[in-house]
């Protein structure tokens, strides 16, 4: 099985020769290695995939004593991850994910689904894969989070994806997963807010649309990005066919952004991310 090491911190001279080092005398094999310098701060960044038997403490140790003493060390495996899909009543990032997740697409396995409507629970069902009916009418912001929460808490998740969830989350509902909530949004509409973008962007005359996926932090769509694409589109759309192409970027972004946090190919500093291929 692949393992990779994840290295964060201050930059200075021989890093690589150093890890790489560790990893000879500890008698494994480098498959394949990445490496980034944010000059500006000065911070180093390493990603490498490595193969062959060995103790995890001890190689642990082994690096911490030849790397800064700040430095932030991750040791992880190429396994299977566990996620759970929050949604309202769109289909196209969910059906995008469960077909992958049905033909074994994803390093992850897609543990629930958890919905403030119903829309959506007969084409999970077909999937085999648990839906969670939560209505939000009539309860608070607060109470209506704690249940969600209290779900998620049941499957003890390593990532949430919000594939088109239409609701606000509360930074104390963001904040137990710090880098851990992945969300989908029409970034590349940026002038148009509400519940209907595109219907926006086609009185405007846009000539592109677009989609981002982030990670969610405290502030409304703010947060790291993943991954972004856009579209080339032109006067002969209509507002519909405007939405479908939105949808069709929106759906294949999320993916790709799914893919590359379970990959443990990105690297979140500040509010920007670090991402090798």
């Amino acid at each position: 099985m692949a393992h990779w090491l994840l290295i964060q911190c201050p930059d200075e001279r021989g890093l690589i020769y150093k890890v790489t080092g560790v990893l000879y005398a500890q008698g494994l094999n480098i498959v394949r290695n990445s490496e980034f310098v944010a000059r500006e701060e000065s911070v180093f960044f390493m990603r490498t995939e490595f193969a062959g038997a060995f103790e995890a403490a001890t190689l642990l140790a082994a690096l911490r004593a030849a790397l800064p003493p700040s430095a932030d060390i991750r040791l992880t495996g190429n396994r299977c991850k566990d996620i759970v899909l929050l949604v309202t009543k769109e289909h196209h990032c969910l059906s995008e994910l469960l077909v992958r997740h049905a033909f074994g697409e994803l390093n992850a396995t897609i543990r629930a689904v958890i919905s403030n409507h119903e829309v959506l629970g007969e084409l999970t069902g077909k999937f085999g894969i648990p839906f969670h009916y939560l209505p939000h009418e009539g309860r608070s912001r607060a109470a209506h989070e704690a249940e969600v929460l209290g779900v998620l808490a049941g499957y003890a998740p390593d990532l949430v994806v919000l594939a088109k969830y239409m609701r606000i989350l509360s930074p104390e509902f963001v904040a137990p997963y710090a880098n851990r909530l992945i969300n989908i949004h029409h970034s590349f509409l940026p002038a148009f807010v509400g519940a209907s973008p595109y219907a926006q962007a086609f009185e405007r005359g846009v000539k592109i649309i677009g989609a981002t996926a982030h990670f969610v932090n405290e502030q409304l769509d703010q947060g790291p990005i993943i991954a972004q694409s856009v579209m080339p589109i032109d006067h002969t759309r209509s507002a519909r066919e405007m939405a479908q192409a939105g949808r069709d970027v929106e759906k294949l972004v999320l993916a790709r952004a799914l893919g590359l946090v379970l990959d443990e190919q990105v690297f979140v500093h500040r509010n920007k991310t670090i991402i090798f291929d």
